[in-house]
């Protein structure tokens, strides 16, 4: 089982920075070329699922590394609290009506994966029901896989401290103060309590279609990583343009 706190959040020391960043480059211009041959094809859909504490970069890695895209082909769905309506459904409801059809890239900002963490940590369901909630989301990513989508789960793993500096920011910097919110400073308190519900998700949503755990304290290594991933998976998919 995957222990977190013996995970680094840092990047590899070894690794140059100035070229990383370069490379980086590099692998946005592959994204947008293998975009575009995924939208012509048809054939295959990509659902991106973003998963982090607050502060962790989610938004940062929407705009660093999907930025490059042509809006036609992906789109970007950020779950937050259910809403009135969406709580009066089973709780993937609200999800799969936003899962990409073919030819396109879905990204998640959250996903399914708070409605086991955020419940979990509150107690604010039955624990028996919430044990269910593993089986039914492999079941439906799964049935995703099965109907042509291809599923990467990212855990964007930022450490105590910088999230600390993160959500500080955010509230003297004018450019962030817009997101910040008392409520993350009151989440971080229940840090150990999300880790442990993670490592769980980790151990019990992985087998089919692994996790991603990446390194993000600092942002450019964080976005080299994820775009490293997305070529690798799309170019293994061996499209091609129709003739």
């Amino acid at each position: 089982m995957i222990n977190l706190s013996k995970l680094s959040t840092e990047w590899e020391k070894e690794v140059d920075r100035k070229k990383t960043e370069e490379e980086t480059i590099k692998l946005r211009d592959e994204l947008f070329d293998l975009q575009n041959v995924l939208y012509a094809e048809q054939k295959h859909s990509l659902l991106v699922i973003l998963q982090g504490m607050d502060a962790s970069g989610k938004d940062g890695t929407v705009r660093h590394v999907f930025s490059c895209m042509n809006p036609m082909g992906v789109d970007v769905k950020a779950f937050k609290a259910p809403t009135e309506e969406e709580s009066k459904h089973d709780f993937l409801w609200r999800v799969h009506q936003h899962a990409p059809a073919k030819g396109m890239i879905q990204i998640f900002n959250r996903s399914h994966y708070e409605d086991i963490l955020v419940p979990t940590v509150h107690n604010d369901i039955d624990k028996a029901l919430i044990e269910k909630r593993y089986d039914v989301i492999n079941s439906f990513e799964q049935n995703l896989v099965d109907s042509g989508t291809v599923i990467l789960k990212f855990f964007l793993h930022i450490s105590k401290e910088e999230q600390k500096k993160r959500i500080d920011e955010r509230l003297t910097k004018p450019a962030k103060k817009w997101k910040y919110d008392p409520a993350d400073k009151a989440e971080a308190n229940n840090w150990d309590a999300y880790m442990e519900v993670y490592e769980r998700i980790f151990d019990k949503c992985s087998p089919a279609i692994p996790w991603i755990i990446v390194p993000s304290d600092h942002k450019w290594y964080r976005s080299y990583t994820i775009a490293k991933e997305m070529v690798k998976t799309l170019k293994s998919l061996k499209m091609k343009y129709p003739s």
